[in-house]
Formats: structure tokens, C-alpha cells, sequence
């Protein structure tokens, strides 16, 4: 009964629990610090649920990885927080006209951010497997090879800050609040949270909507081209107008469908990882027929994806 609860009501706990206090107390006027109390509420309850309710138990295990992880997430959010405080600074230089909805419910307002940011961050990150250079960059979100929280904030800084800049760009050209922007950082890194998480929590009808772990499995899958689908942050939303969406109901992932069938070395440590795109080998050149090889490890592959994309 008790693992049931968690697996029905962790993700409305984080999505609308710790984003609702977050909005509730930026609309108060309270300092923008509570948001960092909330963020280690979110990221306590979500190393919980995965082992209280975790889809595949060995995913729980360190792989040599937490520390490569917390270093990851602690410089992508220092840099979150110090964009949300940069934005006085940046409107004053990018803000064309302030039409800025001020006058509509602040939820709302945020509501209305997180919708527009999931359009340039969902299109950047489309492009990301598609343009070389980006992709460089983007490589180091894919070579995990196992699913949990924390693999949401594992990214290179450099393409964080391109996602970034295509989220919120086009806010800022309209009048962009600080508090706003504060509320949509941290329902990204919730998002993150719920979207990587190794919790077996259901959504029902939602999971065609929202861009949550269960749907996102399959953009981690290893082979070329076959992991390139569910690329939204937020929601699903853009890939059903793009024809990215793909979702199987029946399938099952293990660590074996997950990473980068092109270059299964790709570097674990964190300094390596952010250096292997300005290396030669950092191309991480996709060879799709030499993928297809690997894919009788896993059956009915393409069959899945085909089935559950447009």
C-alpha cells in the first residue's frame, strides 16, 4: 500500500507540490533562496521513490558515477542561478518591447514561460542530434548507461547554456521578470528529475503529454537514429507536431539499450567529459549500419519505434 502511494504521488508531489511552493512563495515576495530548499526537497524525494518504487533496482547502484554526477549537476545549476540573477542585466540589453503579461495570475505567468521556454529548448535539443557540432556537446547527456535523477542534469555546461539561451532568449525580448524566470528554473529542474528518474510512477493519460521517464527511455536508447524521438523537456507537445513521438507500452529497458552504440568508451570522468568534444574523437561520428548490427539484442526494436511514432 505504501509503495503504491509513492508510485501514484511522487510526481504530482514534485510538479505540483514543490513547483506550486515555489510559485506560492516567489508571489509572496520571499527571497528566491527557498527555491534552493525546495530543489533539495525535490532531489531527497526523488533518490526515495527510486528505491522505494524502482523500475529496475540495479540502476540504483553506483556505477562510478555519483560523484562525476553531483559535480555535473552542482556546475549546471550555479549556472541556472547565476543566469536567473543576470537577467536585470540582460533585459536592459535584449528586451525589445515589455509585453510582458505583468498583469495575469503569477502561476500563470510561469505556466505561460514554461510552455514558450519548452519550444527553443525542445527544438535545440532536436537539432542537437541532427547538427555535428551540437551534438559534440550533447554526446556527454548520452553516454549514461543507466537511468536516474540525476542524469537529467548531467550535461555538458556549454550545450546547457545553448538550451538555455533558446528557452528564455525569446522571453527576455518581451520583459521577462526575474521571479518569472526563477520559477521556470526550478520547474526545469524538476522536470529533470521526474524525466530521468528510476521511480516506476505512473501519470496515466498523461504520459502522452508530459515529457516524464517513461516516454523518455526511448530517446536514450543506444542506436542511431532510433533514440531520436520524445525530445521535449516539458512536454510532448512539439515532438507530436514534428513526428518524434514514439512510445511502447510493452517495452522494457536495461542497461544494455542505453548509451551510444557508436562509441560505448565514451570518457565516465568529469574533466574527460568535458573536454572529449574539442577532441578529434569527440565527433562521436554515428555509423547506422554498423549499429544495426547490435540490434538483435534487442527485439522488435524498430518495429516499437515505428509503431509508436507521429
Amino acid at each position: 500500500m505504501g509503495n503504491d502511494f509513492v508510485r501514484f504521488f511522487y510526481a504530482p508531489f514534485l510538479l505540483l507540490g514543490i513547483n506550486g511552493a515555489g510559485i506560492a512563495l516567489l508571489a509572496a515576495g520571499a527571497s528566491r533562496l527557498w527555491l534552493l530548499a525546495l530543489l533539495a526537497v525535490a532531489v531527497a524525494a526523488s533518490f526515495t521513490a527510486e528505491r522505494l518504487v524502482p523500475y529496475l533496482p540495479e540502476w540504483n547502484e553506483a556505477a562510478g558515477d555519483g560523484g562525476r554526477d553531483t559535480a555535473h549537476a552542482v556546475v549546471n545549476e550555479t549556472l541556472v542561478l547565476a543566469s536567473v540573477t543576470a537577467i536585470p542585466l540582460l533585459a536592459a540589453v535584449v528586451t525589445v518591447a515589455d509585453v510582458w503579461p505583468h498583469g495575469w495570475p503569477f502561476a500563470l505567468q510561469v505556466l505561460f514561460a514554461i510552455l514558450a521556454a519548452d519550444a527553443g529548448i525542445t527544438l535545440v535539443h532536436f537539432a542537437s542530434h541532427k547538427v555535428g557540432v551540437l551534438w559534440r556537446f550533447h554526446a556527454v547527456h548520452h553516454s549514461v548507461n543507466r537511468f536516474y535523477g540525476f542524469n537529467g542534469l548531467m550535461k555538458h555546461p556549454l550545450h546547457q547554456s545553448v538550451e538555455l539561451t533558446a528557452g528564455v532568449a525569446p522571453l527576455l525580448v518581451i520583459g521577462l521578470p526575474v521571479d518569472v524566470a526563477a520559477g521556470l528554473s526550478l520547474a526545469a529542474a524538476v522536470q529533470l528529475l521526474l524525466q530521468h528518474s528510476n521511480a516506476d510512477y505512473r501519470v496515466g493519460p498523461l504520459r502522452g503529454v508530459l515529457a516524464l521517464n517513461e516516454g523518455h527511455r526511448f530517446h536514450h536508447l543506444k542506436w542511431a537514429g532510433v533514440g531520436d524521438v520524445n525530445f521535449g523537456l516539458f512536454t510532448l507537445i512539439w515532438d507530436r507536431m514534428l513526428g518524434t513521438y514514439s512510445f511502447d507500452p510493452a517495452r522494457r529497458f536495461t542497461s544494455a539499450d542505453l548509451g551510444m552504440a557508436a562509441k560505448p568508451d565514451y570518457p565516465v570522468g568529469y574533466l574527460a567529459q568535458l573536454a572529449e568534444p574539442f577532441r578529434a574523437s569527440g565527433a562521436c561520428t554515428a555509423h547506422p549500419e554498423e549499429d544495426v548490427q547490435d540490434l538483435p539484442a534487442a527485439p522488435n526494436r524498430v518495429e516499437q519505434a515505428e509503431a509508436g511514432s507521429g
